[in-house]
């Protein structure tokens, strides 16, 4: 019998694609992804119901809130400013969520307020976190917004884990419990939260690229990544087009749903150090700035496009992260806040780019300085081609759906 099954992507675009992706591959059940209003269309083409979130992740990150929790610079900050971000849209996000879940019969969503698990209880049917970073604790390695319990050892390590879920939980509980109360019937979960020993996880990321530690346990699984395709009839633009074939591959340089402070400066950063090392330019801004040796672009499929570039400067996003990896070509991440640094980390230990390069302390010299890197260390494309070849072999939905068959 055809199960409804709903999936909370309450984030950006890096994580509504992998949502969508995991949602097609359900086969016999009917999939409502719960997301912004602006991805209505691409839920909906990929043949998915919606139901919308009035809470934008591109309207918090742009307000005042949103800025300063993006420009935190240590975990404290970040914390602290997750709730002067989501606050002022916490309620509205609940409602929605509330209302688009209804009639689930199971229930996937992140661990953001552990939602699905309040959605849960309330429905009486079971739920599945979804984690698109390792964020179950380990001895084996920090959780990556403490990157600095690393030195601490495995016990240190576990507890980071641990503090980052317990700092989370009091920042967004007064919102939680009320709606525990008088939207769910529920009680409210109070200071410790809720305990999760049984709840299955699904990993969306790749033992290639985060190898799986031994003291997880077996309800973790680490899937490989749910990358949606780009679509059949898509075709680029004749201006892309052209450029592509005009000369040698691009470096691509976009930062995703990040918007940096000073956009205009970054950018201008950004075309002198491709001029300076001599290498032709995509740029994933909004900005109309076409030239000989560089070119604008808007919303390209990652899929299609970096297997046809140089290399890729990014955000360090998670999916942007894992689709220049599955190109197999190198990386410099430029992270601003959350896990991007822990992925630009990975990155350069996996052998794929150099060192990450902080948005913050980008410049004319700093990028040039590193795009010569990037360029001139064979090393790097070929670290990137290893993994790529791991993550081809893979498939990360087919693994999900088999875990997901036997939950409820």
């Amino acid at each position: 019998m055809s199960r409804l099954v709903v999936i909370v992507a309450p984030g950006s675009r890096g994580d509504v694609q992998p949502c969508i992706a995991l949602g097609r591959g359900l086969d016999g059940d009917r999939v409502r992804v719960l997301a912004a209003e602006r991805f209505r269309t691409l839920v909906t083409s990929h043949g998915l119901d919606f139901a919308p979130l009035s809470a934008d992740p591109a309207e918090i990150l742009g307000s005042d809130g949103g800025r300063e929790w993006t420009e935190g610079r240590t975990s404290a900050t970040f914390l602290r400013g997750l709730r002067g971000a989501l606050a002022p849209v916490m309620e509205r996000l609940l409602a929605d969520v509330h209302q688009g879940a209804a009639g689930a019969d199971l229930v996937l969503a992140p661990t953001l307020g552990f939602l699905g698990a309040h959605l849960g209880a309330s429905l009486g049917v079971p739920d599945v976190e979804l984690h698109y970073q390792p964020s179950v604790p380990t001895g084996a390695f920090a959780h990556p917004l403490v990157p600095w319990a690393a030195r601490t050892g495995p016990c240190g390590r576990r507890l980071s884990f641990r503090a980052v879920d317990a700092v989370a939980w009091q920042v967004l509980r007064p919102e939680v419990d009320r709606w525990r109360e008088r939207t769910l019937g529920l009680p409210a979960a109070g200071l410790r939260g809720l305990r999760r020993t049984e709840t299955p996880v699904l990993c969306g990321f790749s033992d290639a690229v985060v190898p799986r530690p031994k003291d997880w346990p077996a309800r973790v699984h680490v899937t490989g990544y749910w990358f949606l395709e780009a679509p059949v009839a898509w075709r680029p633009d004749p201006r892309l087009r052209d450029f592509l074939a005009s000369g040698p591959p691009p470096v691509y340089v976009g930062f995703g749903s990040m918007r940096p402070s000073e956009a205009e400066r970054t950018f201008a950063a950004v075309r002198t150090a491709l001029r300076r090392t001599g290498l032709r330019g995509l740029l994933g801004t909004d900005a109309r700035v076409d030239d000989d040796d560089l070119l604008t672009v808007g919303d390209v499929p990652h899929a299609w496009l970096f297997p046809r570039t140089a290399a890729v400067v990014h955000h360090g996003g998670a999916g942007t992260t894992a689709a220049a990896l599955r190109a197999g070509v190198p990386s410099l991440v430029c992270p601003v806040f959350s896990d991007q640094p822990y992925w630009g980390d990975r990155v350069f230990r996996l052998g794929a780019g150099p060192r990450p390069l902080p948005l913050r302390e980008l410049t004319a010299d700093s990028l040039t300085a590193r795009l010569l890197e990037l360029s001139g260390n064979l090393l790097f494309r070929r670290g990137a081609q290893y993994v790529a070849a791991r993550l081809r072999e893979e498939d990360g939905v087919a693994r999900a759906r088999q875990v997901l068959r036997s939950v409820g």
